[in-house]
């Protein structure tokens, strides 16, 4: 299942459109006014499915993952030279970024591909394309990638 993630041009907060393969709005995401990212997640009718917060005060940077009020786990950076990584404490899985941070991998415990995600360059806004094997972990992945951006975000700050 491909989804479409697209930052909003004219926005105050962090505000994005996830669309499907055929172009239909799947999610919708609203940021918060808030110390640190507050994403929250809406689904196609409106209703708060997910919000991804940034904890602030850490070393390296860490978002805490929340699934309709629960937290559900954390992401995050990890210290490297070359290519990005994070951690993902909730399912076992490992995120990595290539050089330039344009293209992510997450992968499980034995290697299998649960996402990937690529960000299509030469757009006005942040916008990826999410590849996921399983439709299940769409929530999950779409939250990943949410909390990457968002860290690449405060880097450029």
């Amino acid at each position: 299942m491909k989804l479409l993630f697209k930052q909003r041009l004219f926005s105050w907060f962090d505000s994005y459109d996830i669309y499907d393969e055929a172009g239909e709005t799947v999610f919708t995401v609203k940021g918060r006014l808030s110390w640190g990212h507050c994403l929250e997640i809406y689904d196609r009718f409106g209703e708060h499915v997910g919000t991804v917060k940034e904890e602030v005060l850490t070393l390296l940077q860490r978002f805490a993952l929340y699934q309709n009020g629960r937290e559900i786990g954390e992401i995050q950076k990890k210290f490297t030279f070359f290519r990005p990584a994070f951690t993902l404490n909730c399912n076992d899985w490992s995120v990595e970024g290539d050089l330039f941070e344009w293209e992510y991998e997450v992968v499980d415990r034995q290697g299998r591909m649960i996402m990937q995600a690529s960000k299509q360059l030469f757009n006005l806004t942040d916008t990826y394309v999410i590849d996921i094997t399983d439709p299940q972990d769409i929530l999950l992945s779409l939250m990943i990638v949410l909390a990457i951006d968002a860290a690449k975000c405060s880097q450029r700050d």
